[in-house]
């Protein structure tokens, strides 16, 4: 079983690596808000949705379209075609999000419309927006494949468009969700990068600090309430910090070595070189923070909360251990302590029965003593008085020789 010492350790080391991932996330947005990936994602997904990979047809009509294109600024421009876009790809000026409720007015638009927006398809005596429209002008979008999604989505509303336009919606969420898990991943090998960066530019060795956490219950305490009072709204600045101002053995200032660093071989006076502590732990320390960044600030939020309360469970019991109850032991002392009470009581009951019997002039009733129950007891005198047999003499039994035989039974 764990005890709090080694909790204390255990939330420290999440504390680091939660500060970890906040720090590399936010340098992740920075790189993000400069390169613009989800923006090129995007564009890529759209044009594999609308079958115009090359982003000179249906694709740069929707774009070019008054619902969208007042999302970005500047012109449209397809990315490049082929495979799926790579981390380094800008987004230039393209949106980073489109609704799916403007992508899904914007497609009707084309369809009823025509792929230009001029004059023509501006002008208010043309056909109005309809269901029957939409049928009868599917042949504008120029594109089988959206087409078929356009008259399947009909189909199944033939009296709805409103119908339509969310069954379109779905079909756009559908393929943003795809494209989310692709960015997802790409993002998760960025973070990993830049965590590798970060963490060997800081020098936070996962092993050195977890030894040094063990060994030092001051900055271990001081670690689990700063861990206590952390919450979400933590910025990247402060987390770094959070960071310095935990006093842990972070930085380069001890150099090189885990758990026993450049410094501590010094003051021990020793320079040998040691395969664990100067080269597979440090390395091995490194990559295992790098890797606990790329799980996310969230994910070790959440486990910081668990493991806390986990914490508040054990500690009252190391410092106060459970009460047996009393209850049991209680009523056995005190049934004891009567029963031993009223057989001591025994000697002194029976005296004074024979000192009454002896002042009112007769005999001694001890000989009829009758133990009823466990320390009760009576004479057998009052049973006499009680049946009536006290005052037959015993010459008058009558034995069982005399008694006359039994006549007729059961009829």
């Amino acid at each position: 079983m764990f005890n709090s010492g080694i909790l204390d350790v255990a939330i420290g080391i999440v504390f680091v690596f939660l500060l970890t991932s906040i720090l590399c996330s936010a340098v992740r947005e920075v790189i993000e808000a400069w390169v613009k990936t989800r923006a090129t994602y995007l564009e890529y997904a759209i044009r594999e949705l609308l079958h115009d990979r090359a982003g000179t047809g249906l694709a740069k009509s929707l774009f070019d379209h008054p619902l969208i294109f007042g999302l970005y600024q500047g012109d449209y421009k397809a990315g490049p075609t082929g495979a799926k876009p790579r981390p380094w790809n800008r987004g230039r000026e393209l949106p980073s999000y489109v609704p799916s409720e403007s992508f899904a007015a914007a497609l009707i638009d084309l369809a009823v419309r025509g792929l230009s927006t001029d004059a023509a398809s501006s002008d208010p005596g043309f056909a109005s927006m309809s269901l029957a429209t939409l049928r009868a002008n599917v042949t504008n979008l120029q594109n089988p494949a959206v087409q078929r999604v356009l008259l399947a989505a009909i189909d199944a509303a033939p009296n709805d468009l409103e119908s339509v336009k969310k069954r379109l919606e779905a079909w756009y969420d559908a393929a943003m969700e795809r494209v989310s898990g692709w960015y997802k991943r790409s993002t998760q090998w960025i973070i990993f990068g830049i965590a590798l960066v970060v963490v060997t530019a800081l020098n936070i060795n996962t092993i050195t600090i977890a030894d040094y956490l063990y060994r030092n219950e001051a900055v271990r305490s001081a670690a689990v309430a700063a861990a206590e009072r952390t919450t979400m709204d933590v910025n990247g600045s402060q987390a770094l910090q959070s960071l310095e101002g935990l006093h842990l053995p972070i930085g380069w200032s001890g150099g090189w070595g885990s758990p026993t660093r450049a410094a501590d071989k010094i003051a021990a006076k020793t320079q040998s070189l040691e395969l664990w502590n100067d080269i597979i732990a440090p390395v091995v320390g490194l990559f295992i923070t790098a890797f606990a960044a790329t799980l996310g600030a969230p994910f070790w939020f959440d486990l910081l909360n668990k493991v806390t309360v986990i914490r508040a469970t054990v500690k009252p019991r190391e410092k106060s251990p459970d009460d047996a109850s009393k209850d049991k032991p209680a009523a056995n002392t005190t049934s004891n302590a009567g029963h031993s009470l009223q057989q001591s009581a025994l000697p002194q009951v029976q005296a004074s029965l024979v000192a009454g019997a002896a002042a009112v002039g007769g005999s001694p009733p001890v000989a009829g003593l009758i133990p009823l129950a466990a320390n009760t007891f009576e004479t057998s005198s009052l049973e006499d008085e009680m049946d009536g047999c006290s005052d037959a003499p015993i010459d008058d039994v009558t034995l069982d020789q005399e008694l006359p035989a039994a006549a007729g039974g059961v009829e």
